[in-house]
């Protein structure tokens, strides 16, 4: 039996980790206003936001609001038959898809009259994620609608469920590769100048706190399986936590003291390297 106390921890935990990451959203476009430039920024990072978050949002929802996807989730998990999302993870995914497109959106010189290099350009790497993701989830659909249609399913059948988890992994797979190409730009710029080091203190804040919600979800059901049931959460916020980590060191430790009176901005230096 759940007391006043553990609930109002939980709460608390789920208020917290929502504020913070909604928060980490706000610094980079902040940060490029200011500069009136997206230089130092890699636009792998904002696209691969975009294609993460929609998917996210779309999963979240349908998690929380369709009776469908309730009921087959608690066909496939019995033991704990409610998904642990929560409404802050749905808010949280909606506000964001509205921050990294405005983020995204500040790559074209025209809508803002920043200054833009020449070479941020997507990397092939990178669209191949993206048209991947797409493709994966459009073949998954096909089979559902091919095996199932519209009809409900047994647990171990194709469901439209199955449509959700490969958003999910879309998402996962988004949050894992858009910080290869960051960490890779500011090595080659020995600089974390235009990255806004304020988001990622933010990001690995959230992260913790979803982590720690996640776990009291499942501990206040008496069922450990929520943590797998839902392994989107779970593998965000490892994923962010770490890549959270190197960020940290190469501000505060590999290039500490650079700022743009000390950097000299070079288009060639924009371009993240990861193509061949």
């Amino acid at each position: 039996m759940i007391n006043d106390a553990e609930k109002r921890t939980a709460i608390l935990k789920v208020v917290s980790s929502a504020i913070a990451w909604s928060a980490s959203f706000y610094p980079q476009p902040w940060l490029n206003w200011n500069r009136k430039s997206t230089l130092g920024l890699t636009i792998d990072f904002p696209l691969l936001n975009v294609v993460g978050f929609l998917c996210y949002s779309v999963s979240t929802c349908s998690f929380m609001y369709s009776p469908t996807i309730r009921s087959q989730y608690a066909a496939r998990h019995p033991v704990s038959p409610e998904p642990t999302v929560q409404f802050n993870d749905v808010a949280f995914g909606v506000h964001a898809v509205v921050l990294v497109a405005l983020t995204y959106s500040q790559f074209f010189p025209w809508l803002w009259r920043f200054k833009v290099s020449p070479r941020q350009k997507a990397s092939k790497p990178v669209l191949g994620v993206v048209w991947g993701s797409i493709l994966a989830v459009l073949v998954v659909t096909a089979i559902v609608l091919r095996r199932s249609g519209w009809q409900s399913q047994g647990p171990q059948d194709w469901a439209w469920i199955d449509v959700l988890y490969t958003l999910g992994y879309v998402k996962l797979i988004c949050t894992f590769v858009k910080y290869i190409p960051q960490v890779i730009l500011n090595f080659n710029r020995k600089s974390t100048v235009g990255w806004s080091i304020e988001q990622i203190l933010c990001d690995i804040t959230g992260g913790v706190l979803s982590l720690i919600q996640l776990v009291i979800d499942a501990s206040f059901q008496g069922d450990w399986s929520g943590i797998t049931g839902n392994s989107l959460k779970l593998g965000l916020s490892n994923i962010s936590i770490a890549f959270d980590i190197i960020f940290i060191v190469q501000h505060f430790i590999l290039y500490r003291g650079q700022d743009d009176l000390t950097i000299k901005e070079d288009d060639n230096l924009e371009q993240p390297l990861l193509d061949p």
